[in-house]
């Protein structure tokens, strides 16, 4: 069975799993920075997308010029591709890693690559939630904390894991483009081993692990978004 996968699969079997360039090495950067870029641009995803709700017009704590601020910096944020957007942090990556290349060095514009798009979402989820819960909580002397984690937050846990899921799957296709700046990674496997140099079973069996690796993230997302959704009624 391996001698006839390695007949149809030759130049798989030849990048190898360790190395620079081997498959193990590749699906550890893959899941580096999708791991890494997940924690940060989400905790200022939630960060930004809570400051949206609550500075609103209507909001608990409206705040016309931090709702205005928030508001045009995800926007902004949102509207650069984001292969320009790596060559536009570059200086900034140098400052807080070190270095403009690298899987380090892709974990910057990753990060603010995907929180806008985040804090969009989270600012939809949390809208959501039922107003006469945050009247209620408000009316029994329930603090700003109060509201935003036992409220907000609880309520609203189930929709925040799907839009969760949803993020990380993009910032997984983000990864493909980080390859630009030496990053690595599956998404860099299939176009400089796989579609640059002509070897179709490379890139072939690059995608098939990215869309594998995507629908484990789909899966486990899908199962915790219907267990809390449970929970909550």
């Amino acid at each position: 069975m391996l001698n006839w996968l390695e007949q149809i699969l030759p130049n798989v079997f030849q990048l190898g799993w360790g190395g620079d360039a081997g498959w193990g090495t590749s699906i550890f950067q893959t899941l580096f920075m999708t791991f890494w870029s997940s924690i940060f641009g989400g905790i200022l995803g939630i960060a930004f997308g809570i400051l949206l709700v609550l500075t609103k017009e209507g909001g608990i704590r409206p705040n016309k010029f931090w709702y205005n601020f928030s508001d045009k910096l995800v926007s902004i944020f949102r509207a650069v591709p984001f292969i320009i957007l790596l060559a536009f942090v570059a200086p900034v990556t140098q400052k807080i890693v070190g270095t403009q290349i690298g899987i380090k060095a892709a974990l910057v514009p990753l990060t603010l690559g995907v929180f806008p798009f985040y804090a969009r979402q989270v600012q939809v989820a949390l809208e959501s939630v039922d107003p006469g819960k945050i009247e209620a909580a408000q009316s029994i002397g329930a603090t700003i904390t109060d509201i935003i984690f036992d409220v907000y937050l609880r309520e609203a846990r189930s929709e925040l894991i799907r839009v969760s899921t949803v993020t990380i799957i993009s910032l997984i296709g983000l990864t493909a483009m980080a390859g630009a700046i030496g990053a690595g990674g599956l998404g860099n496997t299939a176009i400089s081993y796989g579609y640059n140099r002509f070897n179709n079973d490379v890139t072939l069996v690059a995608t098939l692990l990215v869309v594998i690796l995507i629908f484990i993230v789909q899966v486990i997302g899908d199962y915790f978004a219907k267990k809390l959704n449970h929970q909550s009624r």
